[in-house]
């Protein structure tokens, strides 16, 4: 008897619904956890595989290094997007087929899982969700916790192709800051970052025109799942253009704003794109203007 089809109920799925998915053999659970750490020699970022494998994931689940694989080692910045051939290589590398299912976690407020969604997403592959809450939601609802290495499954055939709207440039944003590109900007750091108080690159601010929606924002900060309903609609409120408009949404490297993004399209906004570069390269250019505001 054919087995009756594995199907996501969207692009957001339950602690509940993955742990009746479990055993599965189309289901790719996706660990894309990264951590941030303060270092004597600055703030790095570090790939999050310790912890995989140490302090424990979702049974079945795989590791997938979104600091390094599913990055460009070629770009000038961290997290850069990484080509469609070497998207491709990393994913089947974890198992990830035509025929997979994908839920994809993190172990921290779910922008770095959509970032993995994100990268899929845009690359036409349509049975991709995140986990709600994360490994958070997991360990909440008393889900077991697996440690060591976790084989990936072989993969078939993988057939990728980008889609349009997904992803936006420098030369998109400057278009916008000038008035020559319809569109709003939407900033995904913190307050204090957007208003210039605080942040890693020597020059700090927003760029011009943006409104402020911190992908913490977004996120319920103690149980770490999506809001909902009219409680993010209020956290989406600045975003003030049309729902058919063009929204680009940046952060610092391009994850937060994935988090923000994602969100966004959840509340029904189909035309949001990513600035990948983000601020890493806009502050980066000393003639791209960025704005400040007192405390």
């Amino acid at each position: 008897m054919t087995a009756p089809a594995l199907e996501l109920p969207g692009p957001l799925v339950t602690a509940d619904w993955l742990a009746q998915q479990l055993g599965d053999e189309r289901l790719v659970v996706v660990d894309a956890s990264v951590l941030g750490v303060d270092t004597p020699g600055g703030f790095r970022w570090l790939s999050g595989l310790d912890d995989h494998l140490i302090e424990g994931h979702v049974p079945g689940a795989v590791f997938a290094d979104v600091l390094e694989e599913f990055s460009d080692p070629a770009g000038r910045f961290p997290f850069t997007r990484p080509d469609l051939d070497r998207l491709t290589a990393a994913a089947r590398d974890i198992g990830i087929d035509d025929e997979s299912i994908v839920v994809v976690y993190d172990s921290s407020i779910g922008h770095f899982a959509a970032r993995f969604w994100w990268l899929l997403a845009s690359a036409g592959f349509a049975g991709v969700a995140v986990l709600d809450g994360g490994l958070t939601a997991w360990r909440a609802r008393g889900g077991t916790l697996a440690t060591g290495f976790q084989p990936p499954r072989p993969a078939g055939r993988l057939s990728l192709t980008p889609l349009d709207g997904f992803w936006a440039d420098a030369d998109e944003v400057r278009g916008i800051v000038d008035g020559a590109v319809d569109a709003a900007l939407v900033c995904a750091l913190s307050p204090a970052e957007f208003r210039g108080e605080a942040g890693r690159r020597p020059r700090r601010g927003h760029i011009p025109g943006s409104v402020n929606v911190p992908v913490g924002s977004v996120v319920d900060r103690t149980s770490r799942t999506q809001l909902h309903g009219s409680a993010l609609a209020e956290r989406l409120a600045p975003v003030e253009a049309p729902t058919s408009a063009r929204v680009v949404v940046y952060c610092g490297a391009g994850i937060a704003a994935a988090g923000t993004g994602f969100a966004l399209r959840r509340a029904g906004r189909a035309d949001v794109a990513l600035y990948d570069g983000s601020l890493d390269e806009w502050a980066a250019d000393p003639e791209a203007p960025l704005i400040t505001l007192a405390s």
